[in-house]
């Protein structure tokens, strides 16, 4: 890979959490602990169905420019009010405020060789550091995919820039995210169907095992603990062109999965374990559409 390089991330929104009720009102609503979340440390979440199904991820920092009154959420742009909607509805008499963040504030990735050092920051998912007016942080998933800046846009750039990193196109991040096999929220994950532990989110630190309930606990837990899964999220290498979401995934005619995203050979792929091992044992090959794909289990999975 190329030196450090950076991408502004469109396609994601931000929403403000404050009040003195913040946290205790996420920690009972989301995977993860809040109580982790400081100037020095960011992580990853979900928000689940009470049935313990996928709703929302997200990221969760300290506000921008390293206060601890606030908590930004860097969420999925174009499901932002869903979100908030869905928060707000357990607010009750909670003294907290959910509101979108101002217009002049952006949410980066800054990635390559050298992305961490230059942003003087530890190579330790989820460590994080005032940048330029804002805040960056070591993605909490994967410390592989480099860090994420949250802070007025012009200052941002002017700071990446001074610091040594190029511009770059979304499509080089997306295959760095592809080939660690990591989700890209609803892209990869069904909406009210995907389930957390299929879609890595236990090695990608986005639950937390000793925290106490939240909505949908109680099954994400029995899931864990029972060894229910029978289906992973894995990056696939793809021989032909790439499926587009939603193509099932066979072998020998039967089904064994289903295409998310891909780009360029490589994608994500929910598969059926069984019929991975199958393949493997056998020398057989899984087939998407008219492309014959490979599965390859990612350095950080436990499956």
């Amino acid at each position: 890979m190329a030196g450090p390089s950076f991408v502004e991330l469109r396609e994601r929104g931000l929403l403000v959490v404050a009040g003195e009720d913040r946290r205790a009102f996420l920690q009972g609503l989301i995977s993860n602990d809040v109580e982790k979340v400081t100037p020095d440390r960011a992580i990853h979440a979900a928000f689940l169905t009470a049935q313990g199904k996928y709703l929302h991820d997200f990221f969760l920092a300290a506000y921008p420019g390293g206060t601890d009154e606030a908590l930004i959420l860097d969420g999925e742009a174009a499901r932002l009010a869903d979100l908030q909607r869905r928060l707000s509805i357990y607010k009750l008499r909670a003294k907290v405020t959910l509101a979108p963040a101002s217009g002049d504030l952006a949410v980066f990735a800054a990635f390559g060789n050298g992305a961490l050092a230059a942003l003087k920051l530890a190579s330790e998912s989820g460590a994080a550091r005032p940048y330029a007016g804002g805040i960056a942080f070591v993605d909490p998933r994967l410390a592989a995919l480099g860090a994420r800046v949250t802070a007025p846009r012009d200052a941002a750039l002017a700071a990446l820039r001074d610091d040594g990193f190029a511009a770059a196109d979304f499509a080089a991040y997306d295959r760095l995210r592809l080939e660690a096999g990591v989700p890209d929220g609803s892209r990869d994950l069904a909406v009210e169907k995907a389930i957390l532990l299929e879609s890595g989110f236990d090695e990608l630190n986005g639950v937390d095992w000793k925290k106490g309930c939240y909505i949908g606990q109680e099954l994400t837990a029995r899931t864990k603990y029972r060894g229910l899964i029978k289906k992973r999220l894995m990056p696939v290498r793809v021989e032909g062109a790439v499926p587009p979401p939603g193509t099932p995934v066979t072998l020998d005619g039967q089904e064994a999965g289903e295409m998310r995203s891909g780009s360029d050979g490589i994608g994500l792929a929910l598969l059926r374990l069984e019929a991975v091992a199958s393949a493997a044992e056998a020398g057989r090959t899984l087939e998407a559409g008219a492309a014959r794909i490979t599965p390859v289990k990612p350095a950080w999975a436990q499956f």
